[in-house]
Protein backbone atom coordinates (compact mmCIF):
# COMPACT_ATOMS: atom_id res chain seq x y z
CA UNK A 1 0.00 0.00 0.00
CA UNK A 2 2.74 2.49 0.61
CA UNK A 3 3.44 3.23 -2.85
CA UNK A 4 -0.37 3.96 -3.03
CA UNK A 5 0.32 6.08 0.01
CA UNK A 6 2.67 8.13 -2.15
CA UNK A 7 0.87 8.42 -4.99
CA UNK A 8 -2.00 10.02 -2.85
CA UNK A 9 0.24 12.13 -1.03
CA UNK A 10 1.83 13.74 -4.50
CA UNK A 11 -1.55 14.63 -6.12
CA UNK A 12 -4.10 15.60 -3.16
CA UNK A 13 -2.07 18.83 -2.38
CA UNK A 14 -1.44 19.86 -5.99
CA UNK A 15 -5.49 19.26 -6.75
CA UNK A 16 -6.45 20.77 -3.49
CA UNK A 17 -3.82 24.04 -3.68
CA UNK A 18 -2.83 23.58 -0.37
CA UNK A 19 0.66 22.19 1.14
CA UNK A 20 -0.02 18.50 3.14
CA UNK A 21 -1.40 19.04 6.13
CA UNK A 22 0.85 17.65 8.71
CA UNK A 23 3.33 16.89 6.74
CA UNK A 24 5.91 15.29 9.63
CA UNK A 25 2.99 13.37 10.70
CA UNK A 26 2.30 12.34 7.79
CA UNK A 27 5.71 10.96 7.49
CA UNK A 28 5.78 9.18 11.06
CA UNK A 29 2.35 7.60 10.06
CA UNK A 30 4.14 6.13 7.13
CA UNK A 31 7.21 5.13 8.68
CA UNK A 32 4.45 3.33 11.52
CA UNK A 33 2.74 1.43 8.88
CA UNK A 34 5.61 0.18 7.31
CA UNK A 35 7.07 -1.09 11.21
CA UNK A 36 3.93 -2.54 12.75
CA UNK A 37 2.32 -4.06 9.42
CA UNK A 38 5.62 -6.07 9.08
CA UNK A 39 4.45 -8.01 12.08
CA UNK A 40 0.45 -8.45 11.18
CA UNK A 41 1.05 -11.43 8.92
CA UNK A 42 -0.94 -13.84 10.81
CA UNK A 43 -4.32 -11.79 11.31
CA UNK A 44 -6.12 -13.88 8.94
CA UNK A 45 -4.99 -16.81 10.47
CA UNK A 46 -6.69 -16.98 13.85
CA UNK A 47 -8.49 -19.84 13.24
CA UNK A 48 -5.43 -22.04 12.39
CA UNK A 49 -4.76 -23.17 16.15
CA UNK A 50 -2.22 -20.88 17.13
CA UNK A 51 -1.79 -20.48 21.31
CA UNK A 52 -3.75 -17.63 22.66
CA UNK A 53 -0.61 -15.06 23.24
CA UNK A 54 -0.16 -15.61 19.41
CA UNK A 55 -4.20 -14.50 19.27
CA UNK A 56 -3.41 -11.44 21.39
CA UNK A 57 -0.08 -10.82 19.65
CA UNK A 58 -1.71 -10.53 16.27
CA UNK A 59 -4.90 -8.96 17.03
CA UNK A 60 -3.40 -6.02 19.19
CA UNK A 61 -0.81 -5.62 15.98
CA UNK A 62 -3.76 -5.97 13.46
CA UNK A 63 -5.70 -2.88 15.65
CA UNK A 64 -2.35 -0.89 16.37
CA UNK A 65 -1.72 -0.24 12.77
CA UNK A 66 -5.11 1.27 12.49
CA UNK A 67 -4.16 4.35 14.58
CA UNK A 68 -1.17 5.72 11.84
CA UNK A 69 -3.65 4.67 8.97
CA UNK A 70 -6.02 7.28 10.56
CA UNK A 71 -3.45 9.35 11.00
CA UNK A 72 -2.70 9.71 7.16
CA UNK A 73 -6.48 10.38 6.28
CA UNK A 74 -6.97 12.94 8.08
CA UNK A 75 -3.83 14.29 6.93
CA UNK A 76 -4.67 13.97 3.50
CA UNK A 77 -8.69 15.32 4.50
CA UNK A 78 -7.34 18.20 6.25
CA UNK A 79 -5.09 18.76 3.16
CA UNK A 80 -8.53 19.02 1.35
CA UNK A 81 -10.54 20.62 3.87
CA UNK A 82 -10.64 24.83 2.80
CA UNK A 83 -8.66 24.20 -0.45
CA UNK A 84 -9.43 24.90 -3.87
CA UNK A 85 -10.02 21.85 -5.22
CA UNK A 86 -10.37 20.93 -8.50
CA UNK A 87 -12.06 17.94 -9.71
CA UNK A 88 -9.60 16.33 -12.59
CA UNK A 89 -9.30 12.62 -13.09
CA UNK A 90 -6.41 11.98 -10.92
CA UNK A 91 -8.12 13.98 -8.07
CA UNK A 92 -10.89 12.10 -9.27
CA UNK A 93 -9.90 8.50 -8.29
CA UNK A 94 -7.84 9.74 -5.01
CA UNK A 95 -11.03 10.71 -3.44
CA UNK A 96 -12.29 7.38 -4.70
CA UNK A 97 -9.43 6.21 -2.77
CA UNK A 98 -10.45 7.82 0.53
CA UNK A 99 -13.85 6.20 0.90
CA UNK A 100 -13.03 2.91 0.27
CA UNK A 101 -9.83 2.73 1.85
CA UNK A 102 -11.22 3.88 5.15
CA UNK A 103 -14.25 1.23 4.84
CA UNK A 104 -11.23 -1.33 4.12
CA UNK A 105 -9.49 -0.19 7.40
CA UNK A 106 -12.86 -0.29 9.52
CA UNK A 107 -13.62 -4.15 8.15
CA UNK A 108 -9.79 -4.96 9.13
CA UNK A 109 -10.43 -3.40 12.69
CA UNK A 110 -13.06 -5.89 12.09
CA UNK A 111 -11.54 -8.62 11.42
CA UNK A 112 -8.66 -7.78 13.94
CA UNK A 113 -11.24 -9.11 16.48
CA UNK A 114 -10.37 -12.72 16.90
CA UNK A 115 -13.99 -14.14 17.59
CA UNK A 116 -15.76 -12.35 14.57
CA UNK A 117 -12.80 -13.41 12.48
CA UNK A 118 -13.59 -17.17 13.24
CA UNK A 119 -16.56 -16.41 12.15
CA UNK A 120 -16.21 -15.47 8.62
CA UNK A 121 -12.96 -16.84 7.84
CA UNK A 122 -12.77 -18.45 4.70
CA UNK A 123 -16.04 -16.36 3.83
CA UNK A 124 -16.32 -13.61 1.19
CA UNK A 125 -16.51 -11.18 3.91
CA UNK A 126 -12.43 -11.56 3.84
CA UNK A 127 -12.90 -11.43 0.35
CA UNK A 128 -14.67 -8.61 -0.03
CA UNK A 129 -12.15 -6.67 2.88
CA UNK A 130 -8.89 -7.96 0.79
CA UNK A 131 -10.44 -6.47 -2.85
CA UNK A 132 -11.47 -3.09 -0.81
CA UNK A 133 -7.62 -2.43 0.13
CA UNK A 134 -6.02 -3.94 -3.15
CA UNK A 135 -8.60 -2.24 -5.64
CA UNK A 136 -10.24 0.01 -3.64
CA UNK A 137 -7.17 1.58 -2.46
CA UNK A 138 -3.48 0.33 -4.41
CA UNK A 139 -5.21 0.35 -7.53
CA UNK A 140 -7.41 3.23 -7.45
CA UNK A 141 -4.06 5.19 -6.36
CA UNK A 142 -2.73 4.13 -9.64
CA UNK A 143 -4.99 4.59 -11.77
CA UNK A 144 -4.73 8.39 -10.32
CA UNK A 145 -1.35 7.96 -10.92
CA UNK A 146 -1.42 7.07 -14.65
CA UNK A 147 -3.25 10.41 -15.56
CA UNK A 148 -1.33 12.35 -13.39
CA UNK A 149 2.49 11.60 -14.76
CA UNK A 150 0.91 10.55 -18.57
CA UNK A 151 1.68 13.91 -19.71
CA UNK A 152 5.29 13.88 -18.18
CA UNK A 153 6.31 10.78 -19.77
CA UNK A 154 4.62 10.84 -23.17
CA UNK A 155 4.02 14.49 -23.27
CA UNK A 156 0.22 14.22 -24.16
CA UNK A 157 -2.34 14.76 -21.97
CA UNK A 158 -5.05 12.07 -21.92
CA UNK A 159 -9.24 12.94 -22.60
CA UNK A 160 -10.66 14.52 -19.00
CA UNK A 161 -14.20 12.82 -20.39
CA UNK A 162 -12.84 9.42 -21.01
CA UNK A 163 -11.46 9.52 -17.40
CA UNK A 164 -14.46 10.65 -16.16
CA UNK A 165 -16.14 7.88 -17.66
CA UNK A 166 -13.05 5.65 -16.53
CA UNK A 167 -13.10 6.44 -13.10
CA UNK A 168 -16.68 6.43 -12.61
CA UNK A 169 -17.60 3.23 -14.34
CA UNK A 170 -15.16 1.64 -12.02
CA UNK A 171 -16.80 2.77 -9.01
CA UNK A 172 -20.14 2.03 -9.67
CA UNK A 173 -18.61 -1.34 -10.73
CA UNK A 174 -16.51 -1.97 -7.75
CA UNK A 175 -19.61 -1.12 -5.42
CA UNK A 176 -21.96 -3.19 -6.52
CA UNK A 177 -19.44 -6.53 -6.78
CA UNK A 178 -17.10 -6.00 -3.24
CA UNK A 179 -20.31 -4.07 -0.90
CA UNK A 180 -22.81 -7.13 -1.50
CA UNK A 181 -20.06 -9.72 -0.86
CA UNK A 182 -19.45 -8.37 2.94
CA UNK A 183 -23.29 -9.17 3.11
CA UNK A 184 -22.82 -12.62 1.69
CA UNK A 185 -19.87 -13.56 3.51
CA UNK A 186 -21.95 -12.42 7.18
CA UNK A 187 -23.81 -14.90 5.71
CA UNK A 188 -21.76 -17.96 5.19
CA UNK A 189 -21.11 -17.73 1.50
CA UNK A 190 -17.81 -19.45 1.60
CA UNK A 191 -15.03 -18.73 -0.61
CA UNK A 192 -12.92 -21.28 -3.37
CA UNK A 193 -16.13 -22.61 -3.87
CA UNK A 194 -17.09 -21.58 -7.84
CA UNK A 195 -21.13 -22.41 -8.43
CA UNK A 196 -23.99 -22.60 -5.28
CA UNK A 197 -26.33 -24.33 -7.69
CA UNK A 198 -28.19 -27.19 -5.09
CA UNK A 199 -27.80 -24.51 -2.27
CA UNK A 200 -30.99 -23.19 -2.35
CA UNK A 201 -32.54 -20.68 0.56
CA UNK A 202 -29.80 -19.52 1.56
CA UNK A 203 -29.14 -15.88 -0.15
CA UNK A 204 -26.29 -16.92 -1.70
CA UNK A 205 -27.07 -16.79 -5.44
CA UNK A 206 -27.79 -12.73 -5.83
CA UNK A 207 -24.89 -11.69 -4.80
CA UNK A 208 -22.90 -13.52 -6.91
CA UNK A 209 -24.94 -13.49 -9.45
CA UNK A 210 -24.02 -9.27 -9.82
CA UNK A 211 -20.36 -10.58 -9.07
CA UNK A 212 -20.44 -12.38 -12.03
CA UNK A 213 -22.29 -10.15 -14.31
CA UNK A 214 -21.33 -7.14 -13.93
CA UNK A 215 -19.55 -5.70 -16.96
CA UNK A 216 -19.17 -1.81 -15.45
CA UNK A 217 -15.41 -2.38 -14.46
CA UNK A 218 -14.66 -4.40 -17.49
CA UNK A 219 -15.86 -0.95 -19.73
CA UNK A 220 -14.26 1.30 -17.36
CA UNK A 221 -10.64 -0.10 -17.73
CA UNK A 222 -11.68 -0.42 -21.29
CA UNK A 223 -12.06 3.18 -21.42
CA UNK A 224 -8.59 3.42 -20.09
CA UNK A 225 -6.71 2.03 -22.80
CA UNK A 226 -8.72 3.39 -25.43
CA UNK A 227 -8.23 6.49 -23.92
CA UNK A 228 -3.91 5.81 -24.14
CA UNK A 229 -4.53 4.60 -27.77
CA UNK A 230 -5.85 7.97 -28.64
CA UNK A 231 -4.06 9.72 -26.69
CA UNK A 232 -0.87 8.68 -27.81
CA UNK A 233 -1.78 9.00 -31.52
CA UNK A 234 -3.69 12.31 -31.58
CA UNK A 235 -3.39 13.83 -27.83
CA UNK A 236 -3.43 17.44 -26.91
CA UNK A 237 0.13 18.33 -26.02
CA UNK A 238 0.76 18.88 -22.40
CA UNK A 239 2.97 20.91 -21.68
CA UNK A 240 5.82 21.03 -19.59
CA UNK A 241 3.59 21.60 -16.46
CA UNK A 242 -0.13 21.45 -16.80
CA UNK A 243 -1.22 20.67 -13.62
CA UNK A 244 1.09 23.88 -12.47
CA UNK A 245 2.43 21.59 -9.94
CA UNK A 246 5.60 21.78 -7.38
CA UNK A 247 8.07 18.79 -7.69
CA UNK A 248 10.93 19.09 -9.62
CA UNK A 249 10.12 16.82 -12.32
CA UNK A 250 7.45 19.24 -13.88
CA UNK A 251 10.66 21.50 -14.18
CA UNK A 252 11.70 19.55 -17.45
CA UNK A 253 10.18 19.33 -20.66
CA UNK A 254 7.45 16.50 -21.28
CA UNK A 255 8.78 13.84 -21.99
CA UNK A 256 12.10 14.80 -20.37
CA UNK A 257 15.61 14.44 -21.72
CA UNK A 258 18.02 11.58 -21.27
CA UNK A 259 19.66 13.49 -18.99
CA UNK A 260 17.34 15.42 -16.86
CA UNK A 261 18.54 18.76 -16.02
CA UNK A 262 21.54 20.49 -17.58
CA UNK A 263 22.08 22.24 -14.33
CA UNK A 264 21.14 20.91 -11.16
CA UNK A 265 18.47 22.75 -9.35
CA UNK A 266 18.47 24.92 -5.99
CA UNK A 267 15.84 22.88 -3.83
CA UNK A 268 14.90 24.50 -0.66
CA UNK A 269 12.13 23.18 0.53
CA UNK A 270 9.60 20.00 -0.49
CA UNK A 271 8.11 21.99 -2.97
CA UNK A 272 10.96 23.19 -5.24
CA UNK A 273 9.04 23.86 -8.35
CA UNK A 274 6.45 25.92 -6.63
CA UNK A 275 8.99 28.37 -4.53
CA UNK A 276 10.74 28.66 -8.08
CA UNK A 277 7.18 29.94 -9.78
CA UNK A 278 6.24 31.92 -7.25
CA UNK A 279 8.46 33.28 -4.75
CA UNK A 280 6.34 36.12 -3.92
CA UNK A 281 3.85 33.67 -2.07
CA UNK A 282 5.46 32.84 1.24
CA UNK A 283 2.54 31.06 2.64
CA UNK A 284 2.70 28.22 0.41
CA UNK A 285 6.24 27.56 1.24
CA UNK A 286 7.69 24.96 3.69
CA UNK A 287 10.56 26.30 5.68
Amino acid sequence: MLPGFACASEIIPVFSRKPMFGRAAMIGATIGIGMVSSGVWAHHMFSVGMSASSNIYFAAASMVVGIPTGVKIFNWLGTMYGGKIRFATPMLFCIGFLFQFLIAGLTGIMLAVTPFDWQVTDSYFVVAHFHYVLLGGLLFTLFGAIYYWFPKATGKMLSETLGKWHFWLLVIGFHLTFDTLHFAGMMGMPRRIYTYAGRPGLGWHEPDRVDRRDFSRRLGVACLVWNIVRSLRKGTPAGNDPWDAWTLEWATTSPPPDYNFAVLPEVRSSRPLWDLKHPEDPDWRYE
